[in-house]
């Protein structure tokens, strides 16, 4: 009996590890989740330290925001506000990545803010945010609002370890960012934050390719097999994303994921400073992009939108093909101007 149950029990162990085995999402190279809920995610990226050598013009660390939750970011100070007394503008930045890969450590946005804090002349604090599925949203949103907080709370105490960064900028000239997710992310700790609060003012928003979605197609998502090879998002992907990413049970018309559901009455009772919408020619979300941007302007919102010619999704970060450099640079020119401006 003893033998039998033995060989019984094996079975249902061998059944059952097939069944935890099963897929049931996945991004090939970036993404694998497993029914029993584990989650994959292949080192297609590497992650890099916070080095960088000084004929960059920038300096950067990594900096743990709250050790229980392992919040932590990339902070980026140019050299050069070392050798004069001019406060610079603080961008808080969101990396994309669908809320569900990516990383403040990835060396495609290390190289990328690197050049964004030296040319656009700006303090950025990279945020490494809780991803999903594990942290489905508002996870995302929650961590960018405890970062607001505690660069608050941090710039309103005059020992904080802080200050060798701190000291540098200006917290009455502050502006969110990010691209793809990492847009939707600042977009949405923007409309909880409002334009200001005490010893704190949001000055700006710039949204690079934001990833919103919605269970009506677009016309540009409805093309999407005609897309480039070079963009990096495809309708079925974005699918997947939102499917891991929106709390369970919810339509791509959530107000996460589709920001028009309600069409202008929300956007027009939110507190919004400027926005900058980036848009490129070549993604899927180009005329979802555009809808947002004029939508927000009917709403009565300060909105510039600037196209991207033949350029795909996360073309300023990936670099894989010709118009990528160039059209990169014309973006942080773009960026660095809105930051003067506002």
């Amino acid at each position: 009996m003893a033998a039998i149950s033995l060989r019984h029990n094996t079975q249902v162990n061998n059944n059952a590890q097939l069944q935890r085995d099963v897929i049931t999402e996945e991004i090939e190279g970036l993404i694998r989740v497993r029914r029993d809920g584990r989650v994959e995610r292949p080192p297609i990226v590497p992650n890099v330290s916070p080095a960088v050598t000084p004929e960059r013009g920038v300096t950067a660390r990594d900096i743990m925001i709250h050790k229980e939750t392992h919040l932590w970011a990339r902070i980026y100070v140019p050299l050069q506000s070392y050798q004069c007394n001019n406060k610079l503008p603080l961008l808080v930045y969101f990396h994309g990545g669908g809320f569900c890969v990516g990383s403040a450590a990835w060396s495609c946005y290390h190289e990328f803010l690197i050049n964004v804090a030296a040319k656009a002349n700006c303090v950025i604090v990279s945020i490494d945010y809780k991803l999903a599925p594990e942290n489905r949203l508002p996870a995302a949103y929650d961590d960018g609002t405890s970062v607001l907080n505690w660069v608050k709370r941090e710039a309103l105490n005059p020992s904080s370890v802080q200050n060798w960064w701190l000291s540098h900028c200006n917290i009455n000239s502050m502006f969110l960012g990010g691209d793809s997710a990492g847009a939707n992310i600042a977009f949405n700790v923007a409309t909880r934050m409002g334009p200001s609060s005490t010893n704190m003012s949001l000055k700006g928003v710039i949204l690079i390719q934001p990833f919103f979605g919605g269970e009506e197609r677009t016309l540009s998502e409805k093309n999407s097999h005609q897309q480039p090879l070079n963009s990096a998002l495809t309708l079925p992907v974005s699918d997947t994303y939102w499917r891991l990413a929106l709390p369970l049970g919810s339509s791509r018309d959530h107000p996460y994921c589709n920001p028009l559901a309600n069409g202008t009455t929300r956007l027009r009772e939110l507190r919004l400073p400027s926005i900058m919408v980036c848009v490129s020619e070549l993604d899927i979300l180009r005329d979802r992009n555009l809808e947002f941007s004029t939508t927000l302007a009917r709403a009565g919102k300060r909105v510039e939108t600037v196209m991207y010619k033949g350029v795909g999704h996360a073309f300023q970060v990936l670099h894989n093909y010709q118009l990528s450099h160039s059209r990169t640079q014309e973006m942080i020119s773009h960026i660095r101007a809105f930051l003067i401006n506002q």
